[in-house]
């Protein structure tokens, strides 16, 4: 039996990532990427809102504040570098009531301390920007923007494969066997040997890090994320993208108004939890994966923490009209003949013992493998700098003295080394 350098598991966004950047760092090493779908992009990545976030929100000194303002720079380079679709449009966070501003106030600061540029605005100076929406104030963040994650995802494995990697698709990971010597992953097809590993399986991530006992601590709980397409008569609606307030006291940001990168505007997505993983038809039940949902205790008391708004966003989801309301909040001229159905994501979300959502990246590792157990949004504006900290974590977990040279892609100052 053959036996590679390294395999990795997984082939969105941040696994072909890893690939290509791990092809470059190591040229004469044998590496395989694996996926049990017929492609790249299948799930979280050729589903998600296309947004490349700013981090605004995020906890200072956290890694998702760090990746994701080196991931807008990368994205945008990335972009460039190989013609991919992208618009930095900028979005703005419109407070509705008064109420709202002590909490935008709190936003800006967040965001100044992440080192983002925002500009605070007054309900004159957004409107100037935004005619067809309705507040009191506004946040301007003028770095966010649309992308086309698929088409960087794919660019990846076209780069990965093209650099002699190689890609098996349609192969799904039965085991995990660790030895003194080498991991044996047992598919659907045959037995894979490999020095080392390396796992970014998205919403499968704890199943897969529970075959080498390291999930223990933490349950992928999946959320559907719902959608509706406005009609090309309102595609010029907005420039920005268009965000409420977000509650600190709920774990979402709630449903905006999203310019896409195909060029029509979407509202979404809510967060409801769903009755399987990976399917996206609202009516499909995986036993499977709802009894692994709701035979993890911290399930329950993530129910207990937020029951009301667990209602609310079922009740969102079963009815139009209340999913309208909420965007009639700040977009009043909507109507439910704007809305159209759109396709719908799943949000693999890792929810502890205690019923938090763990909100920052995690990353767990053994003698020979290293699992991404949660690569949360903005895993997608940042594929490029949490690609490269998981190249450098297996490169100290496998002890591979990888000489790691500096990113090619634009590092903003705050951030560097």
């Amino acid at each position: 039996m053959n036996i590679y350098d390294i395999v990795i598991i997984g082939g969105g966004i941040v696994g072909t990532s890893v690939a290509w950047q791990l092809r470059q760092a190591w040229p004469t090493s044998e590496i395989l990427l694996i996926d049990k779908e017929d492609a790249v992009a299948r799930h979280q990545t050729g589903r998600n809102s296309g947004v490349i976030h700013a981090g605004l929100y995020y906890q200072p000194g956290s890694m998702k504040a760090r990746f994701c303002r080196e991931g807008v720079a990368a994205s945008i380079w990335l972009s460039k570098e190989y013609g991919i679709r992208f618009e930095q449009c900028g979005k703005l966070v419109v407070a509705t009531h008064d109420d709202e501003m002590n909490r935008l106030g709190a936003i800006f600061e967040n965001s100044k301390t992440n080192g983002i540029q925002v500009e605070m605005l007054d309900k004159a100076a957004f409107r100037e920007l935004e005619p067809r929406i309705t507040g009191v104030g506004a946040i301007l963040s003028p770095s966010t923007g649309i992308a086309d994650y698929a088409g960087i995802n794919r660019c990846y494995a076209k780069q990965f494969e093209g650099n002699r990697g190689e890609i098996l698709f349609n192969t799904e990971v039965r085991d995990l066997v660790e030895d003194m010597d080498a991991i044996t992953i047992v598919t659907d097809g045959a037995e894979i040997r490999t020095r080392y590993l390396i796992v970014c399986a998205g919403l499968q991530a704890d199943r897969l890090a529970g075959m080498m006992g390291l999930a223990d601590d933490f349950r992928i709980i999946p959320f559907r994320g719902e959608y509706y397409s406005l009609g090309p008569e309102k595609n010029d609606i907005v420039q920005h993208l268009i965000y409420p307030v977000p509650n600190p006291g709920l774990p979402f940001l709630g449903v905006h108004l999203t310019r896409m990168i195909e060029g029509n505007v979407t509202l979404g997505p809510n967060a409801v939890f769903s009755l399987a993983r990976e399917a996206y038809d609202a009516n499909r039940l995986s036993i499977r994966d709802f009894l692994s949902s709701v035979s993890w205790g911290g399930f329950w008391k993530l129910a207990a923490t937020y029951p009301t708004h667990g209602v609310k966003e079922f009740y969102n989801s079963i009815s139009k009209r209340r999913y309208l309301s909420l965007c009639q909040r700040y977009c009043p001229e909507l109507t439910l003949e704007d809305m159209h159905p759109h396709r719908t994501g799943i949000r693999a979300q890792a929810v502890d013992r205690n019923g938090v959502m763990i909100h920052d990246f995690m990353i767990k590792s053994s003698k020979r493998a290293v699992h991404v157990c949660n690569a949360p949004s903005p895993a997608a504006t940042s594929s490029l700098p949490i690609g490269r900290h998981i190249l450098g974590v297996a490169n100290e977990t496998f002890d591979l003295g990888l000489d790691l040279a500096p990113p090619p892609w634009p590092v903003p100052e705050p951030l560097r080394n």
